[in-house]
């Protein structure tokens, strides 16, 4: 069908939420790339054979007859979030989320629940004693409010008629159909809504400035998807989960800025968020809401996806629009800013995918309902990848000036060994929050005045046995490689800084490095180009300021506090738990281990060469780090 007015789109919509409530009751297996991963399609692939066989009615969204409500719905939908525990299946109407789900799980689910509405006790989740039937009661879920990440994992992320029948492009007809362009920029300047990419620019401003160029013969529309650093997931896992929700963002910001072109950076190492953009995409020029002549209003959008090489400099603007230009993805010095001359030397607004996730909700419900979440500043919510030494990982989404603590323990489960020591938040270039940190509420403001960015969303916790000296010299050694050389000082000081942090982990560093360090990197902070340079030593003045004492202790004792640092550990069996059974003399490659059988057994230091093969396997845990 081919929407040609807003009449078509109504009648359109109400045929798609009669094709869904055929549906008594629908099967969602995880289709994000972990799932992925994990064999999700397989399991997709046997609930089809196993309703095949049992000649249950299936897919029915996608047919024409709607005098039945005996079907069952059996999608892939986008992530859900909740990683740790995939392969994941969510059962609607009922909520039911079964977690680590296997093929040979698909029968007694289908048996189970879908005929005959019994829990299957073993595959939900289970937290002290308590089984969580329903997604939405699982703590991880609880503690969490979705807006940008409200249709991931509870929708076919595949079917344009799925995302209008719970309301998607409704917010798009409301701008095109009830609202002037200036009324749309002003509704998300109110809304308060801010740049999801880590710089927090007011996006309603930047709409305004692009705006203001009247005479322009083309304006662009950019999302940049191409974000490296490991909160960039949600962004991915919304490309992958639900691609029209950001499409439709980005045709309303079309419509407020008056542009008729539009280009998605991504990155081609996610070829499943190409391959379903590309099909949102032709599925929305299908039926008339993209390209000529949008749904009868007279408005043009053309939408393009270009694919990147997986660039860190190329989530800076200037370098993502050289790239889409095909130069090669360096940054410019601005004025003049990309909102004037941007893409193709034409006014250009570009936004991230979880920005333009935000605009169609705004535009929905209001900006006073948009800003009544977060904080003062920092309106609605931020999606954060958390990951690393805790016991829940996965993608979550929580109103801005959430504190840390809540959402390490309340959602993340807490720590998952030792004791809690810092996160890495904002990626690469982002810095170190440590325990005085934990009720620090997450927003831009907050975070930008202990040094730290939000970045995109990346959230790495780290327990007490991470060298935190280590932590700087990793992130320094990443962003040594996707420094594209431009600016003296990204170019040769972010190498000599890696440099020093090698001598410092080996056990060569002096006092005198470590002023080093503190003077080179707010030089590199202060005089680069670009936000690659600018933040790029983040993790350095961060883990300078808060862990100085592992530097120190590093330097001037060459001891390594968590025991990381090899060039500083010493291999030590613990007499009094070895019981000689020769295993750890057998696996040492180099002989250093000798002792008598059921005897306590020794390493020699010289020949040692820290290999931990022994400490490995040795089944007492005699074996230390000292």
């Amino acid at each position: 069908m081919k929407i040609g007015s807003r009449q078509e789109l109504t009648s359109f919509r109400e045929v798609c939420e009669k094709r869904l409530a055929c549906q008594s009751k629908q099967i969602l297996v995880c289709g994000g790339s972990g799932c992925v991963a994990g064999g999700s399609l397989d399991i997709y692939a046997k609930f089809k054979e196993i309703m095949e066989n049992k000649g249950l009615k299936v897919d029915v969204v996608l047919q024409d007859h709607v005098d039945h409500g005996d079907a069952v719905g059996l999608k892939k939908s986008g992530c859900h979030g909740f990683c740790e525990m995939g392969p994941l299946v969510r059962i609607e109407p009922a909520g039911i989320l079964y977690i680590k789900c296997k093929v040979d799980d698909c029968e007694e689910i289908v048996n189970e629940t879908i005929l005959n509405d019994n829990v299957v006790d073993r595959l939900v989740y289970h937290d002290n004693g308590r089984s969580y039937n329903r997604q939405e009661d699982i703590p991880f879920y609880k503690q969490q409010t979705r807006v940008a990440l409200e249709h991931c994992g509870h929708i076919n992320a595949e079917s344009i008629e799925e995302y209008i029948a719970v309301g998607g492009y409704s917010a798009l007809e409301k701008a095109i159909f009830d609202m002037t362009p200036d009324e749309v920029i002003n509704v998300v300047s109110e809304s308060g809504l801010r740049g999801r990419g880590g710089a927090g620019f007011p996006t309603g401003k930047k709409w305004s400035q692009v705006a203001a160029h009247k005479e322009a013969p083309v304006k662009y529309i950019v999302c940049n998807g191409d974000e490296g650093d490991p909160g960039a997931f949600m962004d991915r896992s919304i490309m992958e989960g639900d691609p029209h929700r950001m499409i439709e963002g980005m045709i309303i910001a079309a419509v407020a800025c008056e542009a008729t072109e539009g280009y998605i950076y991504v990155r081609a190492e996610y070829p499943l968020a190409v391959k379903r953009l590309q099909k949102a995409i032709e599925d929305a020029e299908a039926v008339g809401i993209l390209g000529d002549n949008i749904m009868g209003s007279g408005k043009a959008f053309h939408l393009h996806i270009n694919m990147g090489a997986g660039a860190f400099v190329c989530g800076e603007g200037s370098a993502l629009t050289a790239s889409i230009e095909g130069q090669r993805g360096m940054p410019r010095t601005k004025p003049p800013r990309s909102v004037d001359q941007g893409l193709f030397a034409a006014p250009t607004s570009l936004n991230n995918v979880e920005t333009f996730a935000n605009v169609p909700v705004i535009i929905d419900k209001g900006a006073k309902w948009y800003k009544s979440i977060g904080t003062e500043g920092s309106s609605g919510t931020k999606a954060f990848a958390l990951t690393g030494n805790i016991k829940h990982t996965g993608l979550i989404e929580v109103p801005m000036g959430t504190t840390l603590r809540e959402i390490v323990y309340n959602i993340g489960g807490g720590v998952k060994s030792g004791n809690f020591k810092a996160v890495q938040i904002g990626g690469p270039s982002g810095g170190c929050l440590t325990e005085e940190h934990l009720d620090l509420p997450l927003d831009f403001d907050s975070t930008k005045k202990i040094g730290a960015i939000i970045g995109s969303g990346g959230l790495v916790v780290m327990g007490d046995d991470t060298c935190m000296v280590e932590i700087a010299r990793f992130f320094m050694n990443f962003t040594k490689k996707e420094s594209c050389g431009k600016c003296t000082t990204c170019r040769e000081g972010i190498p000599k800084i890696q440099a020093i942090l090698e001598r410092i982990t080996h056990g060569q560093g002096t006092m005198e490095d470590l002023d080093m360090l503190q003077e080179l990197s707010s030089v590199v902070k202060s005089c680069s180009l670009c936000g690659l340079g600018k933040t790029a030593t983040n993790p350095v003045l961060s883990t300078l300021k808060y862990f100085k004492n592992e530097y120190i202790a590093h330097v001037q004792d060459k001891k390594c506090p968590a025991g990381v640092c090899r060039s500083l550990c010493t291999m030590w069996i613990d007499p009094e738990k070895c019981i000689g059974c020769t295993k750890c003399a057998r696996n040492c490659p180099v002989g250093a281990i000798t002792g008598q059988l059921r005897k306590p057994h020794t390493i020699d230091p010289e020949k040692c060469i820290k290999c931990r093969e022994c400490k490995n396997g040795c089944p007492k845990h005699a074996i230390k780090e000292v």
